[in-house]
């Protein structure tokens, strides 16, 4: 049956239950010539039977089940069992024990709250047991006690259930979150190593090109300084040594050890209002407020990374709007920078790929963003990527007070 694996676990220990009970029943009732309420019995058992019928056909193409469901399915082996317990000597039957079966499958299925109201079910149904009990199993010893005890015992045991195996299943999963994590990073890690030594050999051999392009561009500058297509080609070139520059200066911190410094936000948003001037001259760069008066940690990729966001921003107004949003936000030690567009904004599948692995796309919404997420990851920061309510996509970059 493909479905949730917690279903589905569930749905088969409550088959075997279903077929030990049926048996049980049968044979106390014939092989030890013990009085019970056979009819009755194997009443509850045919609707448990029915039950358990139905939920198979609801559960079985649900690949992943709500927590409610869970929940739900096990109310009603509670409910089922304490039936059947009532029917065969209430708190007496030696199976009441039973009832703690249910708590130890929510401690490793729902989370605490749910946790909490199967155990409080199981109390509750034993309670109601141990009140309901016939008066003829006290014999001719008062066992009021004894039972009393059992409750306690009961109560304790689910106690010690709930807390215990609910700690180590939610450690369980800390460990495998982080365990996923790490194995994500190092993914992450060995593409972003890969790419590094590509861009530094394809840097190092476009060096000399855009010199001896540079060197030309001045000698046509000096025979035709009127021609617009002479002129034209000084911006292009400009960006294309300012990014030679950036690679080297990260080569040399790199050397040195040096990568990182600490900057005014003030300082930060000059250098992002003068490279957004330079390369995206025809799109407005609007600040909304003052930047915090306070620094952060940098490296000489942070402006890159940022500028890849705000690169992103521009292809995603796709030649309809030439706006772009920028607001700071301060906490107490960390400081925030939204980047909004005025684009179609973003899918889910995209949001749910951007960052974390190489997308495809025309948009150049993969690479760059993965790129930027590390970084600001190396600066214990982060990148956050939502939809605005109104329109276009918001980018957060969060970096921390130094």
């Amino acid at each position: 049956m493909q479905t949730d694996p917690a279903i589905s676990r569930l749905l088969t220990l409550r088959s075997a239950a279903i077929a030990v009970q049926f048996f049980a029943v049968v044979s106390v009732y014939f092989l030890f010539d013990y009085q019970v309420a056979i009819f009755p019995l194997l009443a509850v058992i045919s609707v448990e039977a029915l039950f358990q019928l139905l939920s198979i056909l609801a559960y079985r193409k649900v690949n992943h089940a709500k927590p409610i469901a869970v929940l739900m399915q096990l109310t009603a082996d509670i409910l089922f069992l304490s039936i059947l317990l009532s029917l065969s000597g209430g708190a007496t039957n030696a199976f009441v024990s039973l009832l703690l079966l249910p708590i130890m499958i929510a401690a490793v299925s729902v989370n605490g709250k749910g946790l909490a109201y199967i155990a409080g079910l199981a109390i509750a149904a034993y309670s109601y047991l141990l009140f309901k009990m016939p008066d003829h199993s006290m014999h001719q010893i008062d066992m009021t006690h004894h039972f009393i005890g059992m409750w306690v015992n009961f109560v304790i045991s689910v106690i010690v259930i709930a807390f215990i195996i609910g700690a180590l299943n939610r450690t369980i999963k800390a460990r495998d979150a982080t365990i996923a994590r790490g194995r994500e990073q190092q993914l992450r890690h060995e593409q972003l190593l890969t790419l590094d030594g590509a861009a530094a050999q394809i840097t190092h051999q476009l060096a000399s090109p855009i010199a001896n392009l540079q060197f030309l561009y001045e000698e046509l500058k000096e025979q035709q300084a009127d021609d617009p297509i002479i002129q034209e080609m000084a911006k292009p070139l400009e960006q294309c040594n300012e990014q030679l520059a950036h690679f080297r200066a990260l080569s040399s911190a790199l050397r040195t050890g040096k990568t990182q410094t600490i900057i005014p936000v003030d300082v930060l948003q000059k250098e992002i209002a003068d490279a957004a001037l330079l390369h995206h001259p025809e799109h407005t760069l609007e600040w909304l407020n003052e930047p915090p008066k306070c620094t952060i940690l940098s490296d000489a990729m942070l402006l890159p990374a940022i500028l890849n966001l705000l690169q992103n921003a521009v292809l995603a107004n796709n030649q309809q709007h030439s706006h772009i949003e920028a607001r700071w936000q301060f906490n107490a030690d960390s400081v925030s920078l939204s980047l909004r567009d005025f684009g179609q904004g973003l899918s889910e599948q995209q949001m749910a790929a951007l960052g974390g692995q190489l997308m495809p796309s025309q948009h150049g919404m993969g690479m760059a963003v993965m790129l930027s997420n590390v970084t600001l990851e190396r600066l214990e920061g982060s990148l956050t990527v939502s939809n605005h309510k109104e329109q276009g996509a918001v980018a957060t970059i969060t970096l921390k007070v130094a």
